[in-house]
């Protein structure tokens, strides 16, 4: 979840995370494969593919203190998990951030039904998983980061899918900006 918070990544994204996509030394995360469901025949499979949502999708992200130790400890436990149950561990996914105790992936419905037992839990307004996205990027707006800015982080394919989800957030910001003016000019 911190993944989604703090870069905005689609669930397709975080799920298609591998260990070989971080670089531990400059401390950077790339974002080059994805992992998605797949109704074929009413059965649902998991599809893994280097093909993103478009070029604008594939992006070299920074790792802070946090999410470098996060994913330190979950390289950890993995490695551990892996150890421990020896051939009944699921090679599969060998490779992949993204797994349960047992290697197998992590389902794209176990991350969302998760999520909203979280929230339900802290007695929080329950939000899709993809709201994450909307609320890095509105944090972002909030701290004065601009349209094109955050539409490399997000890897929006152009500005205006960006401006067109966000402008109601930029004209809150906006607001917010006039009544700090208008607060400044009655202190002269």
């Amino acid at each position: 979840m911190p993944l989604a918070v703090y870069f905005g990544l689609r669930r397709s994204e975080i799920l298609g995370i591998k260990w070989s996509s971080i670089d531990w030394l400059n401390r950077t995360l790339t974002i080059s494969h994805k992992v998605v469901p797949v109704n074929e025949d009413g059965k649902c499979r998991l599809e893994k593919s280097d093909v993103l949502k478009n070029k604008s999708s594939y992006r070299t992200l920074p790792l802070n203190d946090f999410l470098y130790s996060y994913l330190l400890d979950i390289k950890s436990r993995q490695d551990e998990n892996k150890a421990f149950a020896g051939n009944s561990y699921n090679s599969d996914y060998d490779g992949y951030v993204c797994v349960n105790d047992m290697g197998n992936i992590i389902r794209p419905n176990y991350i969302s039904k998760k999520f909203k037992e979280l929230l339900q839990s802290n007695s929080m307004r329950i939000i899709r998983f993809h709201d994450l996205r909307h609320s890095c990027a509105s944090l972002l707006l909030h701290l004065g980061y601009d349209m094109k800015n955050i539409q490399v982080w997000l890897g929006h394919g152009d500005i205006g899918t960006t401006m067109n989800i966000y402008a109601h957030v930029e004209a809150a910001s906006k607001k917010i900006m006039i009544d700090d003016i208008g607060n400044a000019l009655r202190k002269v």
